[in-house]
């Protein structure tokens, strides 16, 4: 039997879209001769459709998108991620369901039973956990379908049987008794750095475990702050990977089970060229923020971009990866300085957009601030500049670009990184304007590699950009290290607090000052007010900041 793995980039809610993409995947598999096509978790309306599942006319449009896919299932059977109505309430109205489709109708439905609650995830929200299991049976081969729960069934969640109890249940202990053939996990797994390799572990775990080889397939793409690697895989039984699709990209592949289940006649399917890529974390990183950012554009019917382009590292790393993802001609940049602006800074800016080929314009800044400065004058009178003026200028800068933004219909890219956003380092309606947050995933140290695997080949962000010392340039002689800890130590603490959830006592005993971790942690729980007005922010981390870490704007820490 030969199975196709299709892995797409789907748009959540574009019905006729994600269909049409389905139905071409289905006839292509025709034509090589497969008897089943896999899609991935809850493909019909792409993933995550969040509250859209509250509104039956979205469900409904779901229902009648997956006939119109049954209906090209003649001579091959497909299988489907969508919800399916739960048609025995008490409970929740909707299941995460695989509908497995042959001889133009639906014939099989399968139901998602480990129905994670934690980071990102909240399907427990809508979804009914599933307590019948069977396998699937084609062609002569018995498949047990799951639905992600192979590659999170580590993870915190809820489900269970009857009224009265919630507990975890593995699906595959419940399916291996019934002697499966094969494991065919459907999924919709994002990306972060950290859980790539940990992912294929858990995969190649899974398959040793229960004896089974395990096929893979998860969907690409991004849909605002998620982003989806792809990556669909095939896993022998003793947990070897024999296939894996592209990263970050669209891929097709058929495999053919004789090769999978009978001792001997395994054998290495060559890989798509992506795979073949370097896969260094930075490497993942640079790729997952270029298809995040062409996707929100894509996906929103968005084509052109502006940003703030001051000589830094952080603009300009930002900048290079738009212009990967839009395309230089897509690009608009303003140079904004002011009088405490380097020379070099704006050297390094022109030099930058000249590089990339990137329309630039430069307005100085310092006239406007003046006029604030004199309208100010009779409330603030002599007292010290603080502050409140830099701040200004940031203010003057965000409304210059939002301005721009406005009158030409480009969206303002933001360009703040982790570290400063963990720490309030950044101007409210200033500096942490925009449509999109770039970098707000990426600590200060990854910027820094990030520049570095730009220039890997040849000098495109000017060495000068990265050797200077990081700052703000709002007032004579200022350093971001007049503020902060240099962002080494910064952002191992910050890694540690944020991601690790680590007290301030546990970070000691790793041999962390206890001041400074006290002080860091103080400014990362202050400022959450600050975050919660941000833009959204690309996700590439284990837990970023957005609806993945849900902290009390009021609270007493």
């Amino acid at each position: 039997m030969k199975i196709a793995l299709a892995q797409l980039n789907y748009t959540i809610g574009a019905f006729e879209e994600n269909a049409g993409k389905m139905i071409r995947a289905i006839e292509k598999a025709k034509q090589q001769q497969a008897s089943l096509v896999v899609f991935s978790e809850l493909a019909i309306c792409g993933y995550p459709p969040l509250d859209l599942l509250e509104y039956r006319y979205f469900v409904d449009r779901c229902l009648l998108y997956i006939q119109k896919v049954a209906s090209a299932c003649h001579g091959i059977a497909a299988l489907v991620g969508a919800p399916s109505l739960n048609p025995e309430p008490p409970g929740k109205n909707l299941f995460n369901s695989a509908y497995f489709l042959e001889g133009g109708t639906i014939r099989r439905i399968f139901h998602k039973t480990l129905l994670p609650t934690y980071d990102i995830f909240d399907e427990y929200r809508y979804f009914e956990p599933n307590g019948t299991f069977s396998l699937l049976e084609c062609e002569g081969c018995r498949i047990a379908v799951t639905i992600c729960e192979d590659l999170w069934y580590k993870q915190p969640i809820l489900t269970g049987f009857g009224k009265d109890r919630l507990y975890p249940v593995c699906p595959m202990d419940e399916l291996k008794p019934l002697q499966p053939d094969l494991v065919i996990n459907m999924a919709a797994s994002p990306f972060s750095w950290q859980h790539d390799t940990i992912k294929a572990g858990i995969l190649a775990e899974n398959a040793v475990k229960y004896g089974l080889p395990l096929l893979y397939v998860n969907q690409v793409g991004a849909h605002c702050e998620l982003i989806f690697d792809g990556g669909s895989m095939v896993i022998g039984r003793e947990g070897r990977r024999l296939l894996r699709l592209n990263l970050f990209g669209e891929d097709f592949a058929v495999v053919d089970t004789n090769d999978l289940t009978v001792t001997g006649t395994i054998k290495d399917w060559p890989a798509s060229p992506r795979a073949a890529q370097d896969e260094s974390a930075i490497a993942l990183i640079h790729d997952a923020l270029v298809l995040g950012i062409r996707d929100y554009f894509g996906k929103t019917g968005l084509k052109t971009a502006v940003l703030g382009l001051s000589g830094g590292i952080d603009s300009a790393v930002t900048l290079v990866l738009a212009c990967n993802a839009l395309g230089s001609g897509n690009l608009h940049a303003l140079l904004l300085p002011s009088q405490y602006s380097s020379d070099h800074s704006v050297r390094d800016a022109i030099h930058l957009a000249e590089n990339l080929g990137v329309s630039y314009h430069i307005i100085s800044i310092g006239n406007i601030f003046d006029s604030f400065r004199s309208s100010l004058h009779p409330l603030f009178k002599d007292l010290p500049e603080d502050i409140t003026e830099e701040n200004i200028q940031a203010r003057i800068r965000g409304n210059l670009l939002m301005a721009f933004s406005n009158k030409f219909g480009h969206i303002l890219l933001n360009t703040s990184n982790k570290s400063e956003a963990a720490v309030g380092y950044g101007t409210l309606y200033g500096d942490m304007s925009g449509g999109l947050s770039v970098l707000g995933d990426v600590y200060k140290t990854d910027v820094y590699r990030l520049a570095a695997y730009i220039n890997r080949d040849r000098e495109i962000i000017p060495r000068s950009s990265i050797l200077k010392a990081p700052s703000a340039e709002l007032r004579p002689g200022q350093k971001d290290s007049d503020s902060l800890p240099e962002y080494e130590v910064l952002d191992r603490i910050l890694y540690n607090y944020v991601e690790c959830k680590k007290s301030v006592g546990e970070m000691t005993d790793q041999g962390f000052d206890r001041n400074l971790v006290e002080k860091i942690v103080r400014m990362v729980n202050r400022f959450e007010y600050k975050r919660f007005q941000a833009p959204p922010v690309l996700r590439i981390s284990s837990k970023s900041f957005g609806f993945g870490r849900r902290m009390p704007v009021v609270a007493s820490y």
